[in-house]
């Protein structure tokens, strides 16, 4: 059978890197896993006691397919404890993981042949779900001198002809974040040219200076998407959701209803107590704060000083140019010398990644700690004679 021409996107290279890595984890090495944006923790205890009651006591059949009206009804209640913005329970849309909420994001805003503006690094899912739908990415670079964000200057030279515009705040892969005075900005320079904006918020909990804030505190006319994955732990659930303007709620219903049927029923029981587990969900992320001081301390102890300054989620995104020329090789080396697995910039940015490496700092304390110190004693290390 002959493949698509719409389904010739790039790999994953995170998730190769993670295959790999498992191989040789089997084969009995011991391998430190940096390279995947996942919690290493079990998802909240009083989550668990809830999937178990449900499995217990529930049919678990087919939900509605914007989610239950009392998880929808508990995203509100959290907005309105976090942001201080109340968002009408019928505007929430539970989705099949934030990639689900993505599809229907893109599905639903967007014709074949639109333009749709995205940072430079990002996250490859939404590059390649726009090329696969036959929507035009328009990559726009954005480098240290923006906190590797995009900025209204930035958009300006392309304005005009853009359809729509994802954002991320915090982003993978730099985790960095947008200032509220310039997504501010952003917001209303894209109601202005009538730009679709999409937000990005499945970091949003993971943050170490300065909580991050949702689109929807500047106006109802975008669409939000977030997830139960990353802050709160449950990652193989595969749940998320969407906050929709009102005209997009019947349009995504209908996608919903076609495509997925309804969200996971299990995973929606489990969810509506994930939001009274914050004490242990903080937690982690005080955590995380630990991992991220052992590694913007220790990388450039050993050479790799170039790092964005990862405000949120769980990335340091460095600059390997005095290095290497090819972050897919450096890595490749780096896991087969001292089993550090970690990922290649040029899933994120096919223009300038080859310079650049994700590491991941969601594991293990201890493994951050050993990673570290494996960078040390690393002879492949040596710094790229550039004379």
């Amino acid at each position: 059978m002959r493949a698509s021409t719409r389904s010739n996107i790039p790999p994953f290279h995170a998730m190769e890197v993670l295959r790999l890595a498992n191989e040789l984890e089997a084969s009995g090495r011991d391998i430190l896993h940096l390279e995947i944006g996942e919690p290493s923790r079990r998802s909240p205890a009083r989550v668990i006691e809830a999937a178990q009651h449900a499995l217990a006591n529930e049919a678990l059949g087919y939900t509605e397919a914007l989610g239950t009206p009392a998880l929808r009804e508990r995203i509100a209640q959290h907005y309105e404890a976090i942001y201080g913005v109340d968002v009408e329970p019928r505007r929430i849309i539970v989705t099949l993981g934030s990639s689900g909420g993505f599809l229907f994001a893109l599905l639903g805003a967007f014709e074949q042949g639109d333009r749709v503006a995205l940072a430079n690094p990002c996250y490859p899912g939404y590059r390649n779900s726009l090329s696969a739908l036959g929507i035009t990415p328009v990559i726009l670079p954005a480098g240290p001198e923006t906190r590797y964000q995009l900025t209204v200057e930035l958009l300006q030279a392309q304005a005009d002809t853009l359809a729509g515009l994802i954002i991320a705040s915090p982003s993978n892969p730099a985790g960095t974040m947008i200032p509220d005075a310039e997504f501010e900005k952003i917001v209303g320079y894209c109601w202005e040219k009538g730009i679709a904006l999409i937000s990005d918020e499945v970091y949003h909990g993971i943050t170490y200076s300065q909580k991050a804030q949702t689109a929807i505190a500047f106006t109802n006319d975008v669409i939000v998407v977030n997830g139960f994955s990353k802050y709160y732990a449950m990652t193989g659930w595969r749940l998320g959701w969407m906050i929709v303007p009102d005209e997009m709620v019947g349009v995504v219903e209908r996608l919903a209803q076609n495509m997925f049927v309804s969200p996971s029923s299990l995973a929606q029981q489990a969810a509506l107590v994930a939001f009274d587990c914050l004490d242990e969900l903080d937690a982690e992320v005080e955590r995380y704060a630990h991992n991220r001081r052992i590694l913007l301390e220790g990388l450039p102890a050993v050479g790799i000083e170039h790092l964005a300054p990862a405000d949120g989620a769980f990335y340091v995104y460095a600059d390997i140019a005095g290095l290497a020329d090819d972050s897919q090789e450096f890595c490749q080396r780096m896991l087969m010398d001292i089993g550090v697995a970690t990922t290649p910039g040029i899933d994120f940015d096919q223009a300038t990644g080859h310079r650049y490496v994700r590491f991941s700092f969601a594991g293990a304390t201890a493994d951050l700690e050993q990673a570290v110190e494996r960078l040390r004693s690393w002879k492949g290390l040596g710094r790229r004679d550039t004379a």
